[in-house]
């Protein structure tokens, strides 16, 4: 069961593990606000719907207008921040990717670091949502069964509710996605922090440098070593956000042999070091 709103923030140094599946609202989140503006990074996926009123919610230091009947979807490890709760109500589901059953996770991509983050539901899916979200709410709200069946329960009715949730189209659908594109984001996501080269990446994927950057441009429209930049650039600030960690030693972590390397590298691409970067999004909103 949920325990306080302040582990939807960043969880203090030997709290309790979070639960593996929690269901809240977002009244319920709103009252306990103690350092819900400040970005935080879980190790669990937010799933945020609303019944009426509207949400700014930036995942990856993007921010996601939500309307009411809209899903935004946060995977673990993606830095976020909620925006003013005082205008939404809706509901706040949280959940371990091991809560799912292996073929759900697989069937809804749970683990894809790249998945849309906001979905939009036609006319005729809203009723769907509607019951599969409310039957799990009642069955999470009740306690007539033994805990190992109503987890199971639960399993399986969070599993409804994300197929669907998953089938829906992305509010900002990006171009087709070829084979070579999908080969050389995997090997970024896996390995950006051991090289940045463009040429390590082709030689591994056995094609050029050119053919990665015509694919990346067609699908995400910059050129590939660009890519691979804007994943370090990313890493680098979910970080500075959301850590203590010296801004050196995130170098080190990065890869980059010198703290100067480091500063210079992020400066260029952000336009601010990465001092100035933790300053501006712990400051107060």
């Amino acid at each position: 069961m949920f325990e306080s709103p302040a582990e939807f923030g960043p969880e203090p140094f030997g709290a309790a593990p979070a639960p593996s599946f929690e269901i809240l609202t977002l009244a319920r989140l709103r009252a306990g606000a103690a350092g819900l503006t400040r970005p935080f990074r879980p190790d669990r996926h937010c799933l945020v719907t609303l019944t009426s009123g509207a949400l700014r919610h930036a995942v990856d230091f993007r921010e996601h207008a939500i309307a009411p009947g809209q899903w935004l979807w946060a995977r673990p490890g993606q830095v976020q921040r909620w925006g003013d709760l005082d205008r939404a109500e809706g509901v706040l589901i949280r959940f371990a990717t091991g809560f799912l059953d292996p073929d759900t996770a697989i069937g809804v991509c749970a683990d894809d670091p790249h998945a849309p983050v906001l979905r939009a539901p036609a006319a005729e899916d809203h009723a769907l949502l509607r019951a599969a979200m409310t039957q799990l709410q009642w069955e999470h709200s009740a306690d007539r069964l033994a805990p190992d069946t109503r987890r199971q329960v639960l399993r399986h009715l969070l599993a409804v509710l994300v197929l669907r949730v998953a089938s829906l189209p992305a509010v900002s659908a990006g171009s087709e996605q070829g084979e070579v594109y999908l080969s050389f984001r995997d090997a970024v996501e896996r390995d950006f922090a051991n090289t940045r080269t463009l040429s390590d990446y082709a030689e591994a994927l056995a094609c050029s440098p050119r053919t990665l950057s015509r694919a990346t441009i067609a699908a995400v429209g910059m050129p590939a070593k660009e890519f691979i930049d804007r994943r370090v650039v990313l890493e680098a600030k979910r970080m500075l956000a959301c850590s203590a960690t010296p801004a050196a030693r995130i170098g080190e972590r990065l890869g980059f042999s010198s703290a100067t390397n480091f500063n210079k590298f992020f400066a260029q691409r952000t336009g601010r070091t990465p001092i100035a970067f933790r300053s501006e999004i712990l400051a107060p909103r």
